[in-house]
């Protein structure tokens, strides 16, 4: 109980807390870049100190790496207890931290390269035009890059609100049609087929358990499957020969965490705008792969003719909703994509196997 606890407030800090993970090896890789797109754009507009631009390009790269590395590793080291202080004074001391970096390594650069004539040419008059110059540069750009940092950090929490409004619209949102006609046809059944009753009974309930889950946990492939099965049942029972589905899941990993309810609302959507104005129905067809760390997984029905407008609007938006939590969840690795030809509709989900972010 207490591991859980933990695990959940590290959640929520991860959630409120804007200054991302500098120890990551990727962000390490954008710091280095902008350090060195900055150490460009100081040769350009410094006066030549070596008499060489490339010369001096070395020097100053060698200067603004240092800097930019080192206040990114003990940005890395203090941000377990930044996170504790709120955004706030976590802004404040981040800020701090890197002036008080850059003005100890201005003070080391400088005596290097005075005290060891690595360039002869500054003079100790220069001393606190240089450490002055460097902390002004380092002031505007630390002060640039931590806005930065917390504009995006309101965006990804705007969006996860947004994506936590989108899955409780989604939960809440088993049409009331599909209530009825499943509670008329588990009663047909009642007395005819009292089995096939019970069992849409637990399909309904497990439904509706799915519904009253929690919009911040993340759910199985496996899980995922079965609802859109239990789904299936329930309407198999109401549609009879009319609809048919096909399965080809067995290459898919059932463990992947997911964001809840990606395939279920595909699935009636499929009912919804394909089989249901096919007078002689159709087949439902849901595949996947699984290969170089990404899975792939395909909803395909056949549709109408004409579409009316009001399916078409309901189609679009439980798949931008879809899209966009999924999105959210695994970032540009994963998307959701559209494609009708010769009387089908399909529909391809894609996300890569590790867990979401």
């Amino acid at each position: 109980m207490n591991d859980t606890a933990a695990s959940s407030t590290g959640i929520e800090q991860e959630d409120t807390f804007f200054l991302p993970n500098f120890c990551d090896v990727r962000l390490v890789f954008a710091v280095v870049i902008m350090a060195e797109l900055l150490a460009f754009v100081l040769v350009l507009v410094t006066p030549g100190l070596l008499g060489d631009r490339w010369s001096d390009l070395g020097v100053i790269s060698l200067f603004v790496q240092w800097v930019a590395l080192t206040g990114a590793a003990l940005l890395c080291l203090m941000r377990p207890l930044l996170s504790r202080l709120g955004n706030a004074a976590a802004v404040l001391i981040s800020y701090l931290l890197v002036l008080l970096v850059t003005a100890l390594l201005s003070e080391v650069a400088y005596w290097l390269m005075v005290h060891r004539d690595i360039l002869p040419t500054i003079v100790s008059e220069q001393h606190t035009v240089f450490v002055l110059r460097c902390l002004g540069v380092s002031a505007v750009i630390t002060a640039v890059v931590l806005r930065y940092l917390y504009v995006q950090h309101q965006w990804r929490q705007q969006l996860r609100a947004e994506a936590r409004a989108r899955v409780a619209a989604l939960q809440a949102r088993i049409r009331p049609h599909f209530l009825f006609n499943s509670m008329n046809t588990i009663a047909a059944l009642t007395r005819s087929d009292p089995d096939n009753a019970e069992e849409a009974i637990h399909d309904l309930s497990d439904l509706f358990r799915a519904s009253l889950d929690s919009v911040d946990e993340r759910a199985t492939l496996g899980a995922e499957l079965t609802l859109a099965r239990r789904y299936l049942n329930i309407e198999a029972l109401r549609l009879g020969d009319r609809l048919a589905v096909e399965w080809d899941m067995d290459a898919l990993p059932l463990d992947v965490k997911v964001p809840p309810l990606i395939l279920q609302p595909l699935l009636e959507n499929a009912i919804y705008h394909g089989i249901e104005p096919l007078p002689g129905g159709g087949t439902i067809r849901i595949s996947g792969d699984a290969e170089n760390g990404r899975i792939v997984i395909r909803v395909s029905n056949p549709v109408a003719g004409q579409v009316t407008a009001g399916h078409t609007q309901g189609n679009r938006i439980a798949q931008e909703n879809i899209r966009q939590r999924l999105q959210l969840a695994f970032g540009g690795r994963a998307g959701l994509e559209t494609l009708q030809r010769d009387g089908h509709y399909r529909v391809t989900l894609r996300f890569p196997a590790g867990q979401p972010a």
